[in-house]
């Protein structure tokens, strides 16, 4: 009975800081046999949420809990969430939109115990509509039915598994943070007399603003270049144009202001560096979007991004031998491509990897968007004619992905394609593109032994988002999820990396190679975003970490 309690006070708080129920209703309902069921009223819950206070109706619950999760559970429920229903009803209306709230339907039922997807979704268009806004008490007060009943043993079940997944992925991370430190203690280098490749380089830069326009597919590509002038008084690298040419994607809802900080540092090392937009999926798309003026990214994007790239470097040739501001300062022997999230995919593509079809088709199912919500966006690739598209550039020479998405879309298959040098960069706290199965796995199918795994902890899927970004502020995402505040942290380690494994894999220059090793990536860290450099993980090494962390999981939760 007391482990039942313990549960029933977890399950009822995990319900309401994992899901989102809906209104009219006057209170809920949980079911757990064999106890029967339980009931508490949405105006207990509203006493507490806006005056602190339990009365006897909640009292039950509130009693099976810590003051740390009442005090947090009642943030959640005197939090507005500042969205629109033109947005809600958006977002709810759209393919992904639909299938999530059809994932929490099942979790949360009308009162005749039905799947709950359209009360919801009435329920958060009608309370973001209202002059109270989007709070779940307000959710609750316009649920159409007397009644939200929980599906409790459900519930529990996507707890438990959620808790032991993310032991699991704790301890992967764990063990390779450790199998990293050993390596670095081998290290005799001194960084502190190396130069530093986290401050600027010595060259200065210009930024100029082209607007491409690929008529062939109705895409207009604004495109700010980095670059290098003149030559360096003071290295000897990189002396005098054609400078090597890096280009950068953007994450979904980002814009070409995502990565400036970083364009900037590489343009300072002698970098000419080109900047584009995908209109298909940045900012201003998901603006319109969200305002109703505009449709929904399509799965078409996972075509059209690849090839905005290869228009790009097209363009830019030609721009090379004919404009006066670009002519032969661009060198197309030497092209390098850097991504973010569905920028990361772009440029894996672009490298190689093909698009898996075989594995989208089988792989792709409600089940699997519960743990990794990148695949949600994965899995609507399924829906792209089936041929074979040709969206590998052999211009581009080197890759680096950052929280790249590609576990289903690209595949083993996909990823073992790729014979050029790969960074592949991680995050710790990433519950938009996990490290497990999105960098960490996917690293192990990377064929080349040019390959590196940056794995930065506490991190999430926008710490490496510059600060100027409108990014972050047109996706309604929860403050509690962005990480920490300070991200200079890992700033530094991106524009130290690029810089080392560009000079070393692009330019040929081993005396780079050193920054690339366990031991530099110990020199630099900063709590609380601790990076970790791994140059070789092989499958059966890493399934052997994931058994091992099965079992260890297994242990701590009493599981035979």
């Amino acid at each position: 009975m007391k482990k039942f309690l313990r549960y029933l006070g977890l399950g009822f708080l995990s319900t309401f800081l994992t899901a989102t129920p809906g209104l009219g209703a006057e209170r809920i309902s949980f079911y757990y046999p064999p106890f029967g069921e339980f009931y508490l009223s949405v105006d207990s819950l509203e006493t507490f949420a806006k005056k602190g206070k339990i009365d006897q109706d909640f009292s039950f619950y509130a009693s099976r809990a810590t003051p740390q999760q009442l005090a947090q559970l009642r943030d959640l429920l005197q939090q507005r969430f500042n969205v629109t229903p033109t947005l809600v009803s958006q977002v709810t209306y759209s393919p992904i939109g639909e299938e999530v709230v059809k994932q929490l339907g099942e979790l949360l039922l009308t009162e005749s115990r039905q799947n709950g997807f359209f009360a919801i979704r009435a329920s958060l268009i009608l309370a973001a509509a209202d002059r109270e806004g989007l709070t779940v008490v307000n959710l609750l007060r316009k649920f159409p039915s007397n009644t939200v009943r929980v599906n409790f043993t459900g519930g529990l079940k996507i707890v438990d598994d959620l808790s032991q997944l993310l032991k699991k992925r704790d301890e992967v991370v764990a063990s390779l943070q450790k199998e990293a430190i050993a390596q670095a203690a081998n290290s005799k280098i001194d960084f502190s007399k190396q130069p530093d490749l986290r401050s600027p380089g010595k060259f200065r830069w210009q930024k100029k603003t082209f607007e491409l326009n690929d008529f062939s597919r109705s895409r207009r590509l604004p495109v700010d270049i980095y670059l290098p002038e003149g030559s360096s008084q003071s290295t000897k690298e990189l002396s005098s144009p054609p400078f090597p040419l890096i280009v950068i994607s953007h994450g979904i809802a980002s814009d070409r202001s995502t990565f400036v900080y970083l364009a900037e540092h590489l343009a300072s090392y002698g970098f000419a560096v080109a900047v584009l937009e995908h209109p298909g999926s940045n900012a201003e798309r998901f603006q319109q979007y969200f305002a109703g003026l505009a449709g929904p990214p399509g799965p078409a994007e996972f075509i059209n991004r690849p090839l905005d790239i290869k228009y790009l470097l097209n363009e830019l040739e030609r721009l090379n031998k004919s404009d006066p501001t670009l002519q032969g300062k661009l060198n197309f022997q030497q092209v390098g491509a850097i991504g973010q999230s569905l920028g990361g995919y772009t440029v894996l593509a672009l490298a190689g990897a093909n698009i898996n079809f075989n594995q989208l088709r089988q792989n792709c199912n409600p089940n699997y968007s519960y743990f990794n919500l990148s695949l949600l966006l994965q899995c609507e690739a399924k829906k792209l004619p089936l041929r074979n598209y040709e969206l590998k550039d052999d211009r581009i020479k080197v890759i680096m992905a950052i929280n790249p998405i590609d576990s289903l879309v690209l595949g083993q298959s996909g990823v073992s394609q790729i014979k050029i040098p790969v960074m592949l960069v991680a995050g710790s706290q990433d519950i938009f593109a996990p490290p497990v199965s999105e960098q960490i796995r996917p690293f192990t199918w990377l064929s080349n032994s040019n390959k590196y795994l940056a794995l930065i902890e506490n991190a999430t899927h926008f710490s490496a988002i510059g600060e100027t970004t409108s990014g972050s502020d047109v996706l309604p995402v929860p403050s509690a999820l962005l990480g920490p505040d300070d991200r200079a942290p890992v700033y530094s380690y991106l524009n130290a990396l690029s810089v080392a494994f560009l000079e070393t894999h692009l330019l040929n220059r081993p005396e780079y190679r050193s920054y690339l090793q366990p031991s530099y990536a110990t020199f630099i860290s900063k709590e609380p975003f601790n990076l970790s450099i791994l140059q070789s993980l092989s499958p059966d090494q890493f399934n052997q970490i994931w058994n091992d962390s099965t079992a260890q999981s297994a242990k701590s939760l009493n599981i035979p």
